[in-house]
């Protein structure tokens, strides 16, 4: 499945262009005319984690978004490329210092502009994974979690009761909470106790 890509360009030429490249490359592209439009798309739940900002746009900027994005704080962080006629060290700076992660200058060289999305490209599939093994630690902590505190346990048959005032067997209770798997076998003093005594009988 092709990664999506958010394109914010207020020039029609330019957007144009810059999605014919995109999908060229692979892309599935989300192409928007201005950075509103562009925070509106970001917010829906499959939005994309790559995103192509113009620096100048009416209303809401690239910069801007870029801040929005940012103080959002989204699980999944996104990559941003700020593209900008501005190529002092200190508008750089500044996109930088708002959120973007790397900029193109206009006009942009096609090339650089592929290596750098691809970059991107790289950078946001690393995260994804990242994010989905955080989401699977969390969900094995819980299930370690619900075999904490205190157990009720019968003294004589050893069955534990469970949260429905059910008595289990310990191996049906620990198996539904956890991925253990058990094997049976008989531990030396039970087999002095019970099998012992029967060999004998033979």
């Amino acid at each position: 499945m092709p990664m999506k890509v958010l394109i914010a360009e207020d020039d029609a030429v330019s957007r144009r262009v810059l999605e014919a490249f995109l999908s060229r490359w692979g892309f599935e592209v989300i192409a928007t005319s201005d950075g509103d439009e562009a925070w509106r798309a970001l917010q829906q739940p499959d939005a994309p984690h790559l995103i192509i900002l113009d620096w100048m746009m009416p209303g809401v900027g690239g910069v801007d978004v870029c801040r929005k994005v940012r103080e959002a704080g989204h699980p999944s962080p996104a990559y941003i490329i700020l593209l900008t006629a501005r190529a002092s060290s200190d508008d750089i700076v500044s996109g930088l210092e708002a959120g973007a992660d790397d900029y193109v200058t206009k006009p942009f060289d096609r090339e650089e502009l592929r290596a750098r999305i691809q970059g991107g490209a790289r950078v946001v599939e690393l995260q994804t994974c990242l994010a989905q093994r955080v989401r699977e630690l969390e969900e094995a902590l819980a299930r370690v979690r619900l075999l904490q505190g205190l157990l009720p346990i019968c003294s004589y048959c050893k069955k534990i009761r469970n949260d429905q005032n059910y008595w289990q067997q310990v191996e049906a209770y620990i198996s539904e909470r956890s991925e253990a798997v058990f094997s049976h076998g008989i531990c030396p003093d039970c087999f002095q106790k019970f099998v012992t005594p029967e060999l004998n009988k033979l």
